[in-house]
């Protein structure tokens, strides 16, 4: 936050980091809230809505240019009620004025700038605005100048103009409820091509210019092979993961993957790190062991878990959300603040530290250059640092000095040692220590995962604990039933988005497989229906990203884009899938299949776009395998046959355990096995069971056949 003598504005009785860093601009910023909402109308003045979080670098960058600029600080006080809104607090909020940004601008982005009616409807949409004209872009002093003459002066157009843009906006998202489309296994299967096309062969990723990881459209990809053996689909993934590592976009010294690259080398990374990028790819390198048995996606995996948990875990057992991008140069000037600046290295730097000859094998193994590395540096403050990347693996290390490749292993790994405690000195990239429910929630299954590809209980415990804290802090109701999306500093608020369950829910499914733990199971039930009571259209089908009695909302979104995350139809819609094959309920196939329908259009025609979604369609035209496991499954034989399933990638099946406990649940298991429960495995379809399996091969022929 920053420091500042000044009084603070409304922002300052906030939680948010990203809202408190605003909270001493000399911007009367209030909150997103009622009560600025009637302060505009009874001023009658336009708002001004500004949103962001907390590690974006061109928020920043609008911060010190424009809001921390006191003559521009005092014409939007005078023309605006100013709002700032976190993103990741309210991503319902964000993902209506990213629709409104989007459809005005042909594209997105943030920070977010919007002019809004009193009645929260838009009518000038924007992303970064400098102070000045420059990048091509009106000056942000200009824009509200002239906002507010036409505000004065034609008022009445200004208004019809924001009730015109909800109105088209409106009948935009309506323009597929009615349209229902077959749902077949070649809309899963047919999407390979959009995936080839947009591939880079040369680089892993997919474009020419940024790379996103994005790991929804990976795992697409590895389900994809596990379905028809598709080795290009294989191939994509596996060489995209390598790269992505062997770049700067992986931090060699600290672990952890930043957000993305902002070159097609994946070379010079946007260094913040965000907890739902580490969660996901956990998963994806973790399936990728699974898939190759390559002990090198493991490792990437588990170091990618080592920094989660080392670098964003709370006392409390949750995660917290980011790290910035941006921190202080040296411990003498705080103020002073660059991107990358705690990751950066000058070649001296790196000579001093390791003595000249290390240097020269380290600088060869991480390609660090006298005059720098950084071969894109957007904001033209890198000058001749280095980023870490691997530029000669350890067998070309070791070759070019006459090393073993141990040795070369040995010295490379003393020397991040090395480096990594001098790097720890220097001042670190603010934490972002908001505890999201939907990012922890993806964390949960990026552990299960890992839990099952590796047997190590450390990963299942944190687990568990994320859970729990996610259960004792962040429900509420009678029942508690109702999730809330955000905990900070002792404070849990804002209801939950579709998002927050289905991701909640996906977690309790994966944490019952995992331990045969079958509350969670009645937990997920239970999560389930509140969606379905709350979020899904049983009109059109689909579900909502916000609950009815989200007020200050001016449109009802259904996201089906998978961005950084997948979207929450994606994964609602295969959470009533995999519940329908574990409970027998056909409702919720029904319900599922219909939404599908209605998704399939676009699906058909944009496939790249909802690679999540393509894979709940292979599960409902293929039909899952039903996996159970009869025994004691927590120790002896049937724990043996259980983890032994667990390390296999099966993403078209459901694992169940015949116990007392379960058939509680689900009495039908008892009709399949029996209720010896004698150690074995029945692999179903549609309650259609093989002979039970009692020995790993039988069980990895019914399996992987």
């Amino acid at each position: 936050m920053q420091t500042n003598t000044s009084a603070p504005n409304k922002l300052i009785n906030e939680k948010s980091p990203y809202l408190l860093q605003h909270a001493y601009n000399p911007v009367d910023w209030h909150p997103w809230s009622r009560e600025s909402f009637e302060i505009a109308k009874k001023e009658d003045k336009p708002i001004f809505l500004s949103v962001g979080y907390s590690t974006c670098y061109w928020c920043h960058v609008m911060e010190r240019e424009v809001f921390e600029n006191a003559e521009i600080a005092a014409l939007m006080n005078r023309y605006f009620v100013n709002i700032k809104v976190d993103r990741e607090e309210r991503p319902d909020v964000d993902r209506v004025y990213m629709t409104v940004l989007q459809a005005i601008t042909g594209s997105g982005g943030w920070p977010m700038s919007l002019f809004l009616t009193p009645e929260l409807k838009p009518f000038y949409a924007a992303t970064y605005i400098p102070p000045k004209s420059k990048y091509g872009r009106a000056g942000f002093e200009d824009v509200i100048g002239e906002i507010n003459k036409i505000w004065l002066s034609k008022k009445d157009e200004v208004l019809q103009s924001g009730d015109k843009i909800v109105s088209a906006l409106n009948a935009r998202l309506g323009e597929s409820n009615g349209i229902s489309e077959e749902v077949t296994l070649s809309l899963f299967s047919n999407a390979l091509t959009r995936f080839e096309q947009a591939y880079d062969p040369e680089n892993g990723g997919f474009g020419s210019g940024n790379k996103f990881p994005r790991p929804s459209g990976l795992d697409y990809l590895l389900n994809l092979y596990q379905c028809n053996k598709e080795f290009p689909a294989l191939d994509m993934t596996l060489h995209t993961l390598k790269k992505m590592y062997e770049g700067g976009t992986f931090d060699h010294l600290g672990k952890g993957f930043h957000r993305y690259s902002v070159d097609m080398y994946w070379r010079v990374p946007h260094f913040e790190k965000m907890l739902y990028d580490q969660a996901q790819l956990i998963t994806v390198y973790s399936n990728s062991y699974k898939v190759t048995k390559n002990i090198f996606f493991l490792s990437v995996a588990e170091k990618t878990a080592a920094y989660m948990m080392t670098n964003l875990l709370s006392p409390e057992g949750a995660f917290f959300s980011a790290e910035d991008a941006e921190s202080a140069v040296s411990a003498d000037e705080p103020g002073k603040k660059e991107e990358g600046a705690y990751y950066l290295w000058l070649k001296q730097e790196i000579d001093d530290a390791l003595g000249v000859e290390v240097s020269r094998i380290y600088c060869y193994h991480y390609g660090i250059e006298a005059h720098g590395n950084t071969i894109h540096d957007p904001h033209e403050v890198f000058g001749r640092k280095n980023v870490l990347y691997i530029s000669h693996d350890l067998f070309d290390t070791a070759k070019k000095f006459g090393m073993t490749t141990e040795e070369t292993a040995e010295l490379i790994s003393l020397s991040n040692g090395k480096l990594a405690a001098i790097r720890s000195e220097r001042p670190a990239p603010s934490l972002d220590d908001k505890i999201l429910t939907s990012w922890n929630s993806l964390a949960i299954s990026g552990l299960c995962t890992l839990f099952g590809a590796t047997g190590k209980i450390e990963y299942i415990n944190a687990a568990e604990k994320t859970a729990q804290f996610i259960l004792t802090n962040l429900t509420q109701g009678n029942d508690r039933d109702q999730l809330l999306h955000r905990y900070k500093d002792g404070e849990a608020r804002f209801s939950g988005t579709l998002e927050d369950y289905a991701f909640f829910i996906e977690a309790l499914i994966r944490l019952y497989e995992s331990t045969f733990n079958a509350g969670y199971l009645t937990l997920a039930l239970k999560f389930n229906s509140t969606v379905l009571g709350t979020f899904y259209d049983e009109v059109n089908a689909g579900f909502y990203d916000a609950g009815p009695d989200e007020t200050d909302l001016i449109i009802r979104t259904k996201e089906t884009y998978d961005g950084a995350e997948p979207s929450g139809n994606a994964v609602q819609i295969m959470n009533l899938l995999r519940l329908a094959a574990m409970t027998g309920n056909a409702e919720f196939t029904e319900i599922a299949e219909r939404s599908l329908r209605l998704f399939a259009a676009d699906l058909r025609t944009m496939p790249f776009s909802s690679p999540a979604m393509l894979n709940a369609v292979r599960f409902l035209a293929e039909g899952p395998q039903e996996i159970i496991v009869s025994g004691d499954a927590r120790s002896g034989k049937a724990k043996e046959l259980a983890d032994h399933i667990r390390s296999l990638y099966l993403p078209n099946s459901v694992l169940l355990c015949a116990d007392s406990e379960t058939e509680k649940l689900f009495p039908f298991l008892a009709k399949i096995t029996g209720s010896k429960y004698e150690d074995s495995v029945y692999v179903c379809r549609n309650r259609a069971c093989s002979l039970p399996a009692g020995d790993i091969q039988k069980i990895d022929a019914l399996l992987l056949a």
